[in-house]
């Protein structure tokens, strides 16, 4: 039989005792388990940016893999700790969106308010139910406990209001959702949008005042200090600039738009 794999993913950071403290408690009541973490430096209280990046890697985990992510500004107020069960995969966390679009990749099949404190920590801190509520949670769920046993059905759950890509005549409004260490520059505009709305036409890529007229396939095929656009592993349009930093380059922050225009929006050259 396979051991049970729990990943963890928080904003954290690695200099603290708070990680360290999650795999002890999990580690206690299920020493079998194989710990994996995701990432501890998701910024402070970005519930988006956690999101993000919990939906790029949980599929590439063994089905019945327990994710526990934890990015959770309103810990100890009245957001529910929940268990979400999806086709394939166990969450457990704090009810604030952390698990939108994970749950909309792969399927949500119950959402657990979990209640039952026998699976909890004796004593449960205001300030931290990752090591009291969510890690002994998915502890014993690795042990195949049922999730029925954790506490009542939720019909409603937080989801993030995430602005989806707009097509308005022959342009395509975009905006950046994320940047990553490397100052990648990654799109809202998912490959399958993109080409769908190209249809194999000429196009232009507006980002602040530079303009790119093609896709590459990898990093490889950029110049140096000339941005590139490319579809990147996690599926979406990004841009980027080889051996350098396109955040910097093009001054770009979360949250800034993208345009994108077919043939005839395309202005002639002078």
């Amino acid at each position: 039989m396979r051991k049970p794999i729990i990943t963890l993913l928080t904003d954290f950071g690695t200099k603290d005792h708070y990680v360290a403290s999650m795999k002890g408690v999990i580690l206690s009541i299920n020493p079998q388990c194989t710990l994996v973490d995701i990432t501890h430096e998701v910024h402070p209280q970005d519930v988006q940016e956690g999101a993000i990046l919990l939906a790029n890697a949980f599929s590439y985990f063994p089905k019945g893999t327990i994710h526990v992510a934890v990015v959770d500004p309103g810990v100890g107020g009245r957001r529910k700790p929940i268990l979400l069960q999806t086709k394939n995969y166990l969450f457990v966390g704090p009810d604030n969106g952390l698990f939108t679009l994970a749950a909309k990749r792969d399927g949500v099949k119950q959402v657990i308010h979990l209640t039952h404190r026998k699976y909890f920590l004796p004593d449960i801190s205001n300030t931290f139910h990752g090591r009291d509520i969510f890690a002994p949670v998915a502890a014993h769920l690795s042990l195949a406990i049922n999730p029925r046993r954790f506490g009542n059905k939720l019909d409603h759950w937080v989801k993030l209001s995430l602005k989806e890509p707009e097509v308005k005549g022959k342009n395509l409004y975009g905006k950046i959702l994320l940047i990553d260490r490397f100052g990648n520059l990654i799109t809202n505009i998912e490959k399958e949008i993109f080409f769908r709305f190209i249809k194999d036409q000429p196009f232009q890529i507006r980002v602040r005042e530079k303009i790119i007229r093609d896709l590459k396939r990898g990093y490889d095929e950029g110049k140096k200090n000339d941005p590139m656009a490319l579809i990147g592993s996690g599926g979406f349009l990004e841009i980027s600039v080889r051996e350098g930093n396109a955040q910097e380059m093009l001054k770009m922050k979360r949250g800034d738009p993208i345009k994108i225009s077919t043939k005839s929006q395309i202005p002639n050259p002078k």
